[in-house]
């Protein structure tokens, strides 16, 4: 007897339990329906608006920032963003990293070196030129203008890397700081591998501290690397080799193991070799891939009155096919919007690079997710299928660039213009969706008659109009705003 009244009594227990929390859940939902999915708005933009850029490396001669992905299951392959900013005549030393990258140069022009099938490839980049280092691959980077500063933008992708934050570097130049991963090995072991003398490896490594960015000028001398960088090349080939005596082991065909070993070996050798004695004249530089591509020669897949769009995929840029990454570059006139329209392939990342304007992204159960003023150096991303557009402001161009997670022709669906997917549906059966007549449909979808880029002064107000007119938007009545709620569930 006692048994059965005690399971009644957790019986009873589990139900009121169940009760409260249906009660509070049905309240809560009403809430956020009275507020119109409002609540947490602030939260919610700043998701899609992602932080500022925070420093991961940086000295006296240059800074690279990084702003992370968010951690979401919605987000099919997260990017970060980074910015990196070098004073004139200066040098990001040789590393590898644990992701690959993409570069794009913002202003000013680079010399970038790096590893390709065991041989050094050196490129120069100018304003609008991409370049992709894949992970693993040891690269430097040169800024060898005189008086301009090199700002790039680059995706990083951490598909393949150790998850120890953003990035891992891996240093192949260094001293004190940075220390070079070569240092890491036993005297006796790095002297027999490359064999040197200890005493002249203990000076190779410590001489420089400068940091992962030095300056390669006569005023900042004290650097390993500016000694050198002012020789010609046959002059530092010759200087070096009396410095360090370098004699090649030859090489012996053995087991594939062994030789693959030996391959990779011999890059690193190859890198030594092509930095600090100069690349022997019989290796043609400018033969070899991978090589550049300038989205600003590119072009317009669109272009109207209102401005213009570009969008690089693996079919104009072979190393974009093994990245996975596309790129695209969007110029707005003032005042124009960029029409409602949806990605159903790729997740977008965007850096604002000169104007200001606003994001709107909308969720998938029809409620705003974000309505952010962007300005200058801000970063954005909108996952793959939401609705979304970009609103210039009548200040002045709105212009923005920005990488996608996918490497195929990004075949945009446009929910509003000329071109758009509710145009082609001008069906009764869409007439019925709506629950208006066909004459009403027919009417307001064929309004706009200008397509991707449209003119908009009613969308990009002063700010006392933009209230006005967004006050009168909100006094819709609220069946239109919560339709379709019952149908699409939200998420976290």
């Amino acid at each position: 007897m006692g048994k059965g009244v005690r399971f009644l009594v957790l019986a009873l227990a589990l139900v009121v339990c169940y009760g409260v929390t249906v009660t509070m859940g049905f309240r809560e939902e009403k809430e956020w329906e009275r507020e119109g999915g409002h609540r947490h708005r602030h939260e919610e933009e700043r998701s899609f608006l992602l932080p500022d850029s925070k420093p991961v490396m940086s000295s006296d001669a240059g800074e690279m920032r990084v702003v992370q992905s968010v951690s979401s299951r919605i987000i099919e392959k997260p990017l970060h963003i980074g910015f990196i900013t070098m004073e004139p005549n200066t040098l990001f030393i040789p590393q590898y990293l644990d992701s690959t990258l993409i570069l794009f140069v913002r202003t000013g022009e680079a010399r970038v070196g790096c590893i390709f099938k065991d041989e050094m490839v050196e490129r120069r980049l100018k304003i609008g030129d991409v370049f992709m280092i894949p992970a693993g691959s040891t690269f430097y980077i040169l800024n060898p203008g005189e008086g301009q500063r090199l700002h790039m933008i680059c995706s990083i992708d951490p598909s393949d890397s150790l998850q120890l934050g953003a990035f891992q570097s891996f240093f192949i130049g260094g001293g004190i700081y940075p220390q070079s991963v070569l240092a890491g090995f036993g005297p006796e072991t790095l002297s027999t591998a490359l064999n040197v003398s200890v005493t002249n490896l203990t000076k190779l490594f410590s001489k420089q501290q400068e940091g992962p960015f030095v300056y390669l000028t006569k005023s900042h001398a004290p650097s390993v690397w500016a000694k050198f960088s002012q020789l010609e090349e046959k002059d530092r080939l010759n200087q070096l080799k009396r410095m360090i005596h370098h004699q090649e082991e030859e090489e012996e065909e053995e087991e594939e193991e062994d030789q693959q070993q030996r391959a990779s070996a011999w890059s690193w050798r190859k890198l030594l070799d092509s930095y600090f004695w100069g690349v022997e004249e019989d290796i043609s530089l400018k033969d070899k891939k991978p090589d550049s591509y300038n989205i600003y020669k590119s072009s317009p897949d669109f272009k109207n009155n209102y401005g213009w769009s570009i969008a690089v995929d693996g079919s104009h840029y072979k190393p974009l096919k093994h990245s996975g990454i596309g790129i695209y570059l969007v110029n707005l006139t003032a005042g124009s919007m960029m029409a409602p329209h949806v990605n159903p392939r790729a997740t977008e990342y965007g850096i604002v690079l000169r104007g200001t304007g606003r994001i709107q992204i909308v969720y998938p159960n029809g409620s705003l997710a974000m309505d952010a003023k962007v300005k200058q150096g801000d970063v954005f991303w909108v996952p793959r299928y939401f609705a979304f557009c970009q609103i210039a402001s009548r200040t002045g161009p709105f212009e923005f660039f920005g990488f996608t997670t996918s490497s195929h022709k990004n075949r945009p669906q446009f929910l509003a213009g000329s071109n758009s997917l509710i145009r082609i549906l001008n069906t009764p059966e869409l007439a019925a969706a709506f629950g208006v007549s066909e004459e009403t449909i027919d009417r307001i979808i064929n309004a706009q008659h200008e397509a991707v880029i449209l003119p908009s002064p009613a969308a990009a107000p002063p700010d006392e109009v933009e209230k006005k007119k967004r006050v009168k938007f909100e006094a819709v009545p609220k069946v239109i705003k919560s339709f379709g709620r019952e149908m699409i569930l939200g998420f976290d």
